[in-house]
């Protein structure tokens, strides 16, 4: 699940790495804040909190030479990619972000500065905070838009699809399997949201990515406006299968017609991450993501994004990808991971050359992580999740197919 920045991995509560937050912990406070506490204070507590806040201050200002650091080394890469000249160790930041390693609050001046804080952000307006829509609302915006529910089915008949989308594309049973395992924890459904538990229904959507393989909402729209017409063929294939009954044929028909309009909209736009990203927010965007719920459509749209994930590593001469490096691609962009898997610097690199430094901050798996331990990592933790039933099943699933013909062929 990802593009740009940060893939749509489906961590939920990640907290910010302790390190990286800026001086007035727990929540950001102005100088002025700190300027009225320290009004309140006196003797060795004002002492305290004066040298902690200069402390505090000079480790903010190393943090941010050392991500303006970093951004201007991505700049120069791009240049140098661009100019096909090769990447050496002098094109990244080989060290990690500085610690802070001043003086620390003692524990009873530290909870009465927090608590400034907070009584000082109370007396602000409330920010707007604009929800991320949860899977209700990109089925009633589909339903509104373009008249469409998605047909839900069983969750082994959905691995079986996949599975025969998977392998028909070149996909191996290791990698799918393994990225969902690790996209969803081994027991993610066909309808499954980022944040929200698949088995207990519980969370509070943290992004818009959805199914067996995290795709975002973009990741829908970009998915449909490059490869419509082959999901279009494939249902029309499925529809002139013999002794096909007319009712489903009919199904079929009305999906085709419906992704066909899809189509039209996702390229109404430019071909560009971007864009696509922006359509996406729109309910003609919204409402083709649920694409990814339908029993027929799903399984192409998802498998299709990985299969786009090998034909990149293809081009760039890696034939072969496990589902670690598939994902490492998925998680940090396809160039990024090829970057990563194809040049021993990036991989000795720490992985802040690799993200944003929001992203880096709030995705606890990558803090601290060479480009080559990421991809230790991700493997790590797909060897934990192999092993629930959501995996189990869906590796019967692909070695079932193998021992039949594909049902279009």
């Amino acid at each position: 699940m990802v593009a740009a920045s940060i893939a749509p991995v489906a961590f939920v509560g990640v907290p910010i790495a302790t390190g990286l937050i800026a001086w007035p912990t727990p929540a950001e406070a102005s100088g002025s804040t700190a300027d009225d506490f320290q009004k309140q204070l006196s003797g060795v507590s004002l002492q305290q909190f004066q040298a902690w806040r200069v402390s505090r201050r000079v480790h903010d200002a190393r943090l941010d030479a050392y991500w303006a650091n970093v951004e201007d080394k991505r700049a120069e890469r791009r240049q140098k990619k661009a100019a096909k000249q090769p990447l050496t160790t002098a094109d990244y930041v080989m060290t990690l972000p500085p610690s802070y390693d001043g003086p620390q609050l003692p524990p009873d001046l530290l909870d009465r500065w927090q608590k400034f804080v907070a009584a000082e952000e109370a007396k602000l307006p409330p920010t707007p905070v604009k929800d991320i829509p949860g899977l209700d609302v990109y089925l009633a915006t589909a339903k509104s838009v373009y008249g469409f529910t998605p047909e839900r089915i069983s969750e082994r008949s959905f691995k079986d699809r996949y599975a025969e989308e998977a392998l028909a594309l070149g996909l191996t049973k290791s990698q799918v399997t393994r990225i969902y395992a690790l996209e969803t924890g081994g027991i993610g459904t066909a309808d499954m949201q980022a944040g929200i538990n698949p088995i207990s229904g519980k969370g509070k959507p943290i992004s818009s990515a959805l199914g067996y393989a995290q795709l975002l909402d973009a990741n829908s729209v970009n998915e449909v406006a490059k490869h419509g017409d082959h999901f279009l063929q494939r249902l029309d294939r499925l529809a002139r299968m013999p002794d096909q009954p007319r009712e489903r044929v009919a199904q079929l028909r009305a999906k085709a017609a419906v992704l066909t309009r899809m189509i039209a909209n996702a390229r109404s736009v430019p071909y560009s991450w971007a864009r696509h990203r922006e359509y996406a927010r729109t309910p003609d965007g919204q409402g083709i993501h649920v694409l990814n719920l339908d029993g027929d459509i799903g399984p192409m749209l998802q498998a299709m994004k990985l299969h786009g994930l090998k034909v990149e590593a293809e081009k760039a001469g890696k034939p072969k990808l496990t589902g670690g490096e598939m994902e490492l691609m998925n998680l940090s962009g396809p160039g990024t991971g090829l970057e990563i898997l194809l040049n021993p610097a990036a991989a000795a690199a720490p992985t802040t050359n690799f993200f944003t430094r929001r992203a880096y901050g709030v995705n606890k798996m990558v803090i601290g992580l060479t480009g080559a331990g990421l991809l230790t990592e991700l493997d790590r933790r797909m060897d934990l999740a192999m092993t629930k039933p959501g995996v189990k099943e869906f590796e019967d699933a692909f070695d079932a197919v193998k021992t039949t013909a594909l049902p279009w062929q």
